[in-house]
C-alpha cells in the first residue's frame, strides 16, 4: 500500500515528512484550499529525495498553467481535483502521470468512471464536499465495493489516527494507497510528524 501525504507547504516541514519516506508528497495549487502553497522556491521541492514522487494538485486549472507548474518544479504526477473531462485529463500524460479525483457520497456513479479509461493512470476517492477535498470527512467505504474497472485508486477522505487501522480491512484489488492530510496536521498545511509516524507504523504492518 502507497502512501501519499498531501498538502505541504512550509519548507522545513517538508523536508521533515520527506524524511519519513512517503510514496507521494502533494502540494496544492488551488487557491480556494487553506493549504494552498502560492509561491514556494524551486530548491525546496528539488531536494526531495528522487525515490518520492512529486504530486501537484489543480482544481478545474487551464492547461497552460499546469503545463507551467509542471516544468517550474519538475512534478511527476498531478492530481485533478475538478471538473476536469477526460480528454483534458489525457493531455498530460505526455508530461506527468495523472490522478482524477472524484468526490463520493452514497449516490455516486461508478459507470462515470468508464469514459476516463486508458485517459488517466490512477484514481482517488475522496468524500464530496464543496471544497474539493481536505475537509477531513469521511465516506462510506463499503461502496468501494461498487467500483469493478482495474484503474488503482488512493483512498482519501477523513483519514486519521482513529481510523487508519480500519483501513486495512479494506479488500478490494485496485486499492493502491492512502492520502493523508488534514486529519494529521498541527494547522493548516503543517503536518504532525509524530501522527505520521505512528500512521505509517500501522500501514506498514498491514502490508507485512
Amino acid at each position: 500500500m502507497k502512501i501519499k501525504v498531501c498538502g505541504l507547504r512550509d519548507p522545513e516541514n517538508i523536508k521533515a515528512v520527506a524524511a519519513l519516506e512517503p510514496d507521494y508528497v502533494g502540494f496544492i495549487f488551488y487557491n480556494g484550499s487553506p493549504r494552498f502553497i502560492d509561491e514556494l522556491q524551486v530548491e525546496v521541492l528539488a531536494n526531495i529525495p528522487d525515490t518520492i514522487n512529486k504530486t501537484a494538485v489543480f482544481v478545474n486549472e487551464n492547461a497552460e498553467t499546469i503545463n507551467k507548474l509542471i516544468d517550474k518544479y519538475d512534478f511527476d504526477f498531478i492530481q485533478l481535483h475538478g471538473n476536469e473531462n477526460p480528454d483534458f485529463c489525457n493531455s498530460f500524460r505526455d508530461k506527468a502521470i495523472v490522478i482524477k479525483a472524484f468526490g463520493i457520497n452514497n449516490d455516486f456513479d461508478f459507470e462515470q468512471l468508464k469514459a476516463y479509461k486508458k485517459k488517466v493512470d490512477l484514481f482517488l476517492f475522496d468524500t464530496k464536499t464543496e471544497s474539493h477535498g481536505g475537509s477531513g470527512q469521511t465516506f462510506d467505504w463499503d461502496i468501494l465495493d461498487k467500483y469493478d474497472l482495474e484503474i488503482p485508486f488512493f483512498l482519501s477522505g477523513g483519514i486519521s489516527p482513529d481510523n487508519i487501522e480500519e483501513v486495512k480491512y479494506i479488500n478490494h484489488p485496485q486499492f493502491y494507497g492512502v492520502d493523508l492530510n488534514s486529519k494529521f496536521e498541527i494547522s493548516p498545511g503543517l503536518k504532525s510528524i509524530e501522527k505520521l509516524e505512528k500512521a505509517f507504523t500501522i500501514i506498514k504492518q498491514s502490508i507485512e
